[in-house]
């Protein structure tokens, strides 16, 4: 069942997932006060409407209500953003993500109800950062707050040794869960534990990435 989505802020961060939700066809539902903002998103969403997020009268009357998440886009306001998610709550949205700007708006935006806070400016520096201190890791996916798929270049002190020599489980808290001989080839699944790595491999791991990551950072893979 496709998702309706409502996004109240159309800034940078919120007409981006305006959108890019509306060209992957989901159902979006836009506000902002600016007009011009409205106009931007309005070719990419199923309704867009220039108002005031905060003004819950408006957001029933346009079916707010009928979504299944909101993206509460605005980030500078924390009071524009307290209305927004209370008014919410109030229409009985199930999943309500918020921006903040800062740490104390990111608790004070949890403390009254939103499910999920993102701080965009330091998430991406993060990124940045973490793409920059990496010396063999490709991509990191997290499956929960402890576990991860790595996807990395096989460091060159492991060339040539077996997965059952390098032991990965106990050296480095990962297991080996595909590799690839080279980038442009497929995904091999089932890996023998006597397959030696040889150069240019890409090895997809599963486990704990804390240690791993910091021993790539510190290039003592």
């Amino acid at each position: 069942m496709r998702k309706t989505v409502g996004v109240l802020g159309l800034g940078v961060f919120g007409s981006a997932i305006a959108k890019r939700l509306g060209e992957q066809n989901f159902d979006v539902i836009a506000v902002d006060e600016d007009l011009e903002d409205v106009d931007r998103v309005e070719p990419y969403v199923v309704q867009a409407v220039q108002g005031n997020i905060s003004d819950l009268e408006l957001l029933k009357s346009i079916g707010f209500e009928n979504c299944d998440v909101a993206v509460i886009g605005t980030g500078a306001s924390l009071e524009a953003s307290v209305l927004a998610i209370i008014n919410c709550k109030k229409l009985g949205i199930e999943h309500i993500i918020a921006k903040a700007i800062n740490r104390t708006y990111m608790e004070v935006l949890l403390e009254i109800g939103a499910h999920e806070v993102i701080r965009p400016e330091k998430e991406m520096g993060d990124k940045v950062a973490r793409n920059i201190m990496r010396n063999h890791i490709l991509d990191v996916i997290d499956l929960d707050e402890e576990n991860s798929i790595i996807e990395f270049n096989a460091p060159k002190r492991w060339i040539g040794k077996t997965l059952r020599e390098l032991d990965l489980r106990k050296e480095y808290e990962i297991n080996v869960i595909g590799i690839k001989s080279r980038k442009e080839d497929s995904l091999s699944i089932n890996v023998p534990p006597n397959q030696k790595i040889e150069t240019g491999n890409i090895i997809i791991a599963i486990g704990k990435p804390d240690m791993f990551e910091h021993l790539d950072y510190t290039d003592r893979l």
